[in-house]
């Protein structure tokens, strides 16, 4: 476990809600990594907590937020309302830039489903101030017409048996103006179910993340 590694459910506040989350950092953290959830799925995701694990073990912070609450959530038009959805990404990114633990850190997102939009569209919004993004299975397509403003390194990785998805991430991929790689993995359906899909998107996130979120002393 990294040095001075806490883990703590936090709660951002944004307008007129409280958003609860799942905050796991360390004293010599090289980053944050924010998790924007798809639709039906929340901070408790298996897979997207497995990702985290990997992320921490590899010397960045990670934060598991619901950007809806559990009564927005049961609404089932609120999970594909994605300006919402990023308002409140760029809400709770700002807050943590203020934050005693998550303060200088550099951030990234990593999203999932209608997530992976929601963090590109937020990504666009905050410039520079996001060092990398990370889509899984996502559906990047959503966030035009904003994905030539995303100026952060992103890395779009679909399953190999997951077509449709393939083919929106393709067209999302030759929109992006920034540094960008699209990745297929063999063998892994939507939901990255089979043996070692996981743990590959996974390996891909860390290298990228590690990569492009180091923190620089001032």
């Amino acid at each position: 476990m990294p040095i001075g590694f806490s883990e703590q459910i936090i709660y951002v506040p944004v307008d007129s809600v409280s958003l609860e989350g799942s905050l796991g950092v360390s004293d010599d953290a090289q980053g944050l990594v924010i998790f924007a959830h798809g639709s039906g799925s929340s901070r408790h995701s298996p897979r997207n907590n497995f990702v985290a694990k990997q992320l921490r073990s590899a010397g960045l912070g990670t934060l598991l937020i619901d950007l809806l609450t559990e009564e927005e959530d049961a609404v089932y038009e609120r999970r594909f309302d994605i300006e919402l959805l990023v308002h409140r990404l760029c809400t709770t990114t700002r807050w943590f830039k203020d934050q005693r633990m998550t303060k200088g850190l550099p951030i990234g997102y990593f999203g999932a489903s209608t997530g992976a939009a929601a963090a590109l569209k937020a990504a666009g919004t905050l410039g520079e101030s996001i060092a990398a993004v990370v889509s899984r299975g996502g559906r990047p397509d959503l966030a035009e017409p904003d994905l030539g403003l995303v100026q952060s390194p992103t890395l779009l990785i679909v399953g190999g048996d997951d077509d449709v998805v393939i083919e929106l991430n393709q067209y999302a991929y030759d929109k992006l103006k920034s540094r960008k790689e699209l990745v297929i993995v063999p063998g892994a359906s939507h939901l990255f179910e089979e043996p070692g899909t996981l743990e590959e998107a996974a390996r891909l996130a860390v290298n990228w993340f590690t990569r492009f979120l180091k923190k620089t002393d001032e």
